[in-house]
């Protein structure tokens, strides 16, 4: 069993790889999508709280100081025309005349005045009084919308900070795909696995077909989408990922594989994105893990290498082997002709068992006797002789 145990790696006896088609999805989980000629870019700003989650983390923390630097800026400039306009700056040593606010002597101090009022410090070196009107209304207002500043800054950092992004990192894919038979049928395989012990709750895993057709009115399609059945109808595809997993896609008369041989395969370009899905455990959120396999990503007669062992009281997964495959004996051939080289032999034992018990009955008929009585007894297909009050009468 020393090819079982032999796995697989790239080395220089391998055949040279072909010029590979651009992928559509990196097999990281990138999509290797960019947006040229947007015109509309007004769109961006109607969901700005979106905007601002999506951008880098660089321009995030530039906005982030920038609305709370402008606010600042902002209110302690009317703060300052508040006091120039009613003659506060000009009255700063005289005792009987009561100002907006106390203690403000120019613009640096309005600057100050606005930051505590709007971060609700309170020093009290600075402090309105009643005599202005106009900085009663304009300290209601900066305190209103200050507030919601903070929410709205406060909730797009914390919403980029928990975003599950980083949760599929630990969300594995193996490196190659495998083609190989199951339960004499082939099979189209991949491995998932999770490196956190803190588990994907509701875990489901889908499988597209990426590649290029034309209809039959002639129109190309360059990125044509295909389900590949991965358990949808039987519930396969909802996984219990605690160890990594083996999922399947059976090359059946419905699967776009069905015609393909080993030749065929290696021919063809397309490619095969998978994308796992689920709620991380720890926060509840939906986190999407994704990768991609290419034409030359795809291993004719190949099993992956088990990862899985037991040992004292627990399971131990081995992920040093997990992108480890080694090859097995398996059919060079489409699925659909190993599946009529299967319908031919299961006929061709079908009518040889019916055939074979007529000579077992001929010559149980032979030895007994000839005859009109040894005649009767014999029957076509294999039946069994009349009973014997048949016989007498």
């Amino acid at each position: 069993m020393a090819q079982e145990k032999a796995a697989f790696s790239p080395g220089p006896e391998e055949k040279p790889r072909r010029r590979g088609r651009q992928r559509y999805v990196e097999k990281d989980g990138r999509c290797n999508v960019q947006q040229g000629n947007v015109r509309e870019t007004y769109r961006y700003l109607t969901d700005l709280f979106t905007t601002l989650v999506d951008l880098q983390w660089r321009l995030s923390l530039l906005f982030f100081v920038l609305a709370y630097a402008l606010t600042w800026l902002f209110f302690g400039a009317i703060w300052w025309l508040i006091a120039y306009g009613r003659g506060d700056l000009e009255h700063l040593e005289d005792t009987a005349w009561t100002p907006c606010v106390n203690n403000l002597n120019g613009f640096v101090a309005a600057f100050l005045f606005s930051i505590e009022t709007e971060t609700t410090i309170g020093y009290g070196h600075r402090v309105i009084t009643d005599q202005c009107p106009e900085g009663i209304v304009l300290l209601l207002l900066q305190a209103i919308l200050g507030s919601m500043v903070n929410a709205f800054m406060v909730g797009c950092m914390f919403v980029k900070i928990s975003q599950p992004n980083k949760r599929a990192a630990t969300l594995v894919f193996s490196s190659h795909a495998v083609v190989s038979l199951r339960d004499g049928r082939l099979c189209l395989m991949f491995r998932v696995g999770d490196l956190r012990s803190s588990h994907i709750v509701e875990a489901s895993i889908r499988a597209k077909l990426i590649r290029s057709r034309q209809t039959l009115e002639g129109e190309f399609i360059p990125l044509h989408q295909t389900d590949l059945s991965v358990g949808f109808d039987t519930g396969d595809d909802r996984l219990f990922l605690v160890s990594p997993l083996v999922i399947s896609h059976e090359i059946d008369a419905a699967s776009p594989f069905w015609e393909a041989s080993r030749r065929a395969l290696e021919r063809d370009d397309f490619e095969i994105v998978v994308i796992l899905e689920g709620m991380v455990e720890a926060t509840g959120m939906t986190c999407q893990a994704r990768s991609s396999y290419l034409v030359d990503e795809v291993l004719w007669g190949h099993r992956f290498t088990s990862v899985l062992t037991l040992e004292d009281g627990f399971y131990e997964v081995d992920y040093a082997s997990f992108h480890e495959t080694f090859e097995v004996p398996t059919p060079s051939c489409s699925a659909r002709e190993l599946a009529e080289a299967a319908t031919r032999l299961d006929a061709h034992l079908y009518w040889s068992i019916p055939s074979r018990l007529d000579e077992k009955v001929e010559e149980e008929g032979l030895g007994e006797g000839a005859g009109e009585e040894a005649g009767a007894d014999k029957e076509q297909n294999g039946c069994l002789p009349p009973l014997e009050s048949e016989s007498k009468v």
